[in-house]
């Protein structure tokens, strides 16, 4: 019989625990810190999406009853049908090992395609696209909140104005540099703001609900049905606004790993959905009964006295909502490394308790340059406003298409459920994205330069390590082969202990060939070390370790395996000492041993058409080559007792 229910309730998708984040008391305080990091992009866009609405086309949408009604309906339905029902309800049950966001989606896919080579090659494709159209709207969801905040505060007064750019620099540097902090200090900063923030949303709309409850009529689907036959061009055109009140969905979905599907989901259910429900229904209430509060419905719901305290909540809230694509950049960003489209990435985990929680130093920055340069070349929130939303629906259409492909093979749907969901998700997400790309002209090729520089970053990366991979092993040998050869050699063993840190015990590390093939000597010992990292905080120090002495006890030359939790530091020589006299082939003083690390250094050499990379992919490649994490820092090695050895690879 067919397992309709796509996931148990306490498993992950490969079987897997259930995710650290969902247990214990701590579920309320992961709740307050997901409201702080992953509600803060959809929980401002009240802010500016009715308003945008109504200002489209020069105010073509009119604030009359069917007019409002039907606006509103579209934008609550699209909460419901996009976030509530696609990403809470099912998108957040499709994590990988615990993580989300699209390149998570686009491994679970290829994991279940084993054997398809056609269609990993596609799910890898989407993976990489859907990853570079959330970079891009990495960069400019910072950028539009930030500026939208401190424009806000020309409410208060219009000396502010020569004040915006610097006040947004200033704010944004702040913001990132506080993540190095990680982002559960963050959130929890961050968390207690958004709460506030999301009672004042419910409370201000609630209050014209009560004065106006005709408004709930709204929440009915017919008015959109209504809305279309009158304006259907209008309609297609409002999309492109309509979908501002759910940009930050994706953002959702990527920042999983973060806090656990269990916080995020009823931070969503009882505190953001509601919020946002009334809030929309006030402002379309008060537009109905004010015509002309459609410049700012949003200010305009609250009494005049709160105004201004009410300008500098939305100030704070919209920097936070930028932490919301930023912490899930830095996610997408591993998960790119883990698949082989970036270089090794210098990754610090920032919880005790959550894998996910992690800050990128070199991504971070990256995000904060792009940021400022696009507030010194846009300058206004409503110049870049013209560029949002592209890159989110590209993103959602990935998505949906992946979870087809994870719910037919993983979960085993019937063939009529793929379809009922492909049609209605797929069919209003390609609304969205055509209602967008009529901008590319204005303003939506911004996230498209994003996304296609970050698609070359990526296939330039994994082709280039593809080739080097393949060089490089044939380059090393089988580490059996050599073991075996050692043998049957006269070579002078010197004393001493030699460690050589290398990902595989099945090829020979390089600078281990080379003492042999050029010093002909080897070390009375010599310890092969490969380190592997487990997605579980901590792991037992009698349990990390397992040797193989490669066929041969008596050679001195052992393999020993390293097993390290997310938050142990991955310190090789600590764990020698504690190795050292629990097994007959490691008798040796720790502290005397000497480390040789294996490095190719790779240069551009003469143009091969095989090879399918061009001359500027080349040396784009060598470029990230030589910028990838430096391991020795990585394995906490002595700085006097370190070796590089390696050889040279032409590309």
């Amino acid at each position: 019989m067919q397992n309709d229910d796509p996931l148990p309730k306490d498993r992950g998708p490969a079987g897997g625990k259930a995710h650290p984040a969902a247990r214990g008391a701590g579920l309320v305080g992961l709740a307050v810190g997901a409201l702080g990091v992953v509600f803060g992009d959809i929980g401002t866009s009240p802010l500016y999406a009715l308003q945008t609405v109504f200002s489209i086309e020069g105010g073509k949408v009119k604030p009359t009853t069917g007019d409002v009604y039907g606006v509103i309906s579209l934008i609550f339905w699209s909460i419901t049908l996009v976030v509530s029902i696609k990403y809470v309800a099912f998108i957040l049950r499709a994590d990988n090992d615990g993580e989300g966001g699209v390149m998570a989606l686009a491994a679970l896919a290829r994991r279940s395609l084993q054997g398809r080579r056609t269609l990993v090659g596609f799910a890898l494709i989407l993976g990489v696209l859907g990853a570079s159209l959330f970079y891009g709207d990495s960069v400019i969801t910072p950028a539009i909140s930030v500026l939208s905040a401190v424009e806000g505060l020309q409410v208060i007064s219009p000396d502010f104005k020569d004040a915006v750019l610097p006040v947004g620099i200033a704010i944004l540097t702040l913001l990132f540099v506080a993540q190095r902090l990680g982002t559960h200090k963050v959130g929890r900063a961050f968390g207690p703001i958004m709460v506030l923030w999301f009672v004042v949303l419910a409370v201000t709309g609630l209050a014209q609900v009560i004065k106006h409850p005709d408004i709930l009529r709204a929440l009915s689907p017919t008015y959109i049905g209504t809305f279309v036959a009158d304006h259907p061009y209008l309609t297609f055109i409002a999309l492109g606004a309509v979908v501002l009140a759910i940009t930050g969905a994706e953002a959702l979905y990527a920042d999983m790993g973060h806090f656990g599907r269990a916080p995020i989901r009823r931070a969503w259910f009882f505190v953001v959905f509601p919020a946002l429900t009334l809030n929309y229904l006030g402002q379309g209430a008060l537009v109905l009964n004010d015509k002309k509060a459609i410049s700012s419905p949003f200010f305009l719901m609250a009494p005049h006295w709160a105004r201004v305290p009410l300008v500098v909540l939305a100030t704070v809230a919209t920097v936070i909502a930028s932490q919301a694509v930023i912490s899930g950049a830095y996610s997408v960003s591993r998960q790119a490394v883990r698949l082989g489209f970036l270089p090794n990435l210098t990754v610090r985990h920032t919880s005790k308790e959550e894998s996910g929680q992690i800050y990128v130093p070199g991504i971070n920055w990256l995000l904060f340059g792009g940021v400022l340069i696009l507030i010194l070349a846009f300058r206004s929130s409503q110049r870049l406003a013209t560029a949002y939303g592209l890159a989110v629906t590209g993103t959602f259409l990935i998505t949906t298409t992946l979870f087809l492909i994870v719910a037919g093979t993983v979960w085993h749907w019937a063939k009529w459920k793929l379809i009922v969901v492909g049609v209605v998700f797929g069919g209003v997400e390609l609304s969205y994205f055509g209602a967008n790309a009529v901008k590319v002209v204005s303003g939506g090729w911004l996230p498209l330069v994003i996304a296609a520089a970050i698609v070359t970053v990526m296939t330039t990366w994994q082709r280039g390590r593809e080739i080097v991979t393949k060089r490089r092993a044939e380059l090393e040998g089988p580490l059996q082969d050599f073991v075996d050869e050692l043998q049957h050699r006269e070579l002078q063993r010197v004393p001493g202990v030699a460690v050589f840190p290398h990902p595989t015990k099945e090829t020979t590390p390089l600078a281990l060939r080379a003492n042999v093939d050029f010093n002909h000597v080897l070390h009375e010992h010599v310890v092969l070390v490969s380190v592997r990292s487990e997605n579980i905080p901590y792991i037992p120090i009698d349990k990390r370790i397992e040797v193989d002495p490669l066929e041969y006890a008596d050679d001195g030359v052992v393999h020993i395996d390293v097993r390290f939790g997310f938050q142990d530091d991955q310190d090789i020589p600590e764990m020698l000492r504690h190795a050292v006299g629990k097994s007959a082939e490691l008798q040796f003083e720790p502290d005397d041993a000497s480390y040789f690390l294996s490095r190719l250094t790779i240069q551009h050499g003469e143009d091969n058409p095989s090879t399918g990379m061009a001359r500027w992919r080349k040396r784009l490649f060598i470029g990230l080559a030589h910028n990838a994490a430096n391991p020795a820092l990585n394995f906490s090695l002595p700085e006097d007792r370190t070796v590089v050895m390696g050889a040279h690879l032409e590309l």
